[in-house]
């Protein structure tokens, strides 16, 4: 208290204001010290007290000046609170036998591959609800073949959703306007990249992309694309094969993996089986 105290005596002879030198705890406590000095030392001069009231004034003022600050609304925060506040309000209490029953546990149907794609979200578009589907988002939704130490992140969430949920359908969700896909479709012949992730990633379908251009010569760059948005959905439902506990549940009909692709534009949702070749698609428009 005594070096509070001095410190507080220090200020009473500078004009600089209290909330550039003390913080409110110290200021507090520094000024009740001085309040208690000068009521026991009477002959302290009435500049002394003078003082105590100016500090007290002044730190009213940076509290006053902090709760304004405070007050004027962060957009990100308030766009957060807004949004939770609509979800608890429409959501979370008009089915509280739905929450009730998600925090036991959860047992969805479906495990979903979708673009990372702000326009695209599959529990939007498909209208999933709490606890329906298993999602897994990324750059041009990509499955990735099996690989434990490489892609050992989606190999985990694979594993978990057939192993332990027991899903009943994979669904690989390619969509329109594709950015990872036209990023995939622009790589150099020589392999070259220009990112350090995204390039790598969306190689995956480096097949895919072999084979629009093979069988695509005579169309354009965006034609290409909305083709490999197709054909990359085809290499991911092979490469879900590749994981053994993914190819043994598809062999004993327990498990179904289906290819989609999701046009925005007009728009449109166009579903396929693992093998397309045998089963056509299915378009919802």
């Amino acid at each position: 208290m005594a070096a509070k105290l001095k410190k507080c005596m220090m200020l009473c002879c500078t004009r600089k204001p209290v909330k550039e030198e003390m913080t409110k705890e110290t200021c507090d406590e520094a000024i009740a010290a001085l309040q208690k000095l000068l009521s026991e030392k009477g002959e302290l001069k009435a500049a002394a007290a003078a003082k105590v009231r100016q500090l007290t004034a002044e730190l009213a003022g940076a509290r006053r000046q902090n709760a304004a600050v405070k007050s004027v609304s962060d957009p990100v925060e308030e766009r957060i609170r807004a949004g939770f506040d609509h979800f608890k309000k429409e959501k979370y209490e008009k089915d509280p036998a739905l929450y009730s029953k998600l925090a036991i546990g959860q047992s969805p149907k479906f495990l979903v591959f979708a673009c990372s794609d702000s326009r695209v979200c599959p529990s939007h578009i498909l209208n999933f609800q709490p606890g329906e589907a298993f999602v897994v988002r990324n750059i041009a939704n990509m499955v990735p073949p099996f690989d434990k130490t490489k892609y050992s992140g989606v190999g985990a969430t694979i594993e978990y959703a057939v192993l332990h949920l027991k899903v009943e359908n994979i669904l690989v969700i390619g969509h329109s306007c594709c950015g990872g896909i036209k990023g995939l479709m622009s790589i150099p012949s020589d392999g070259t990249t220009k990112s350090d992730f995204i390039e790598d990633w969306v190689k995956i379908g480096k097949n895919a992309k072999a084979r629009v251009e093979t069988e695509c010569k005579n169309l354009n760059f965006e034609e290409k694309c909305s083709k490999l948005e197709r054909e990359a959905v085809n290499i991911s439902l092979g490469n879900l094969l590749s994981y053994p506990f993914v190819k043994e549940a598809v062999v004993k009909k327990t498990l179904m993996v289906k290819g989609a692709h999701y046009d925005f534009v007009k728009p449109s949702f166009e579903l396929w089986d693992l093998d397309s070749r045998l089963s056509p698609s299915i378009t919802f428009r």
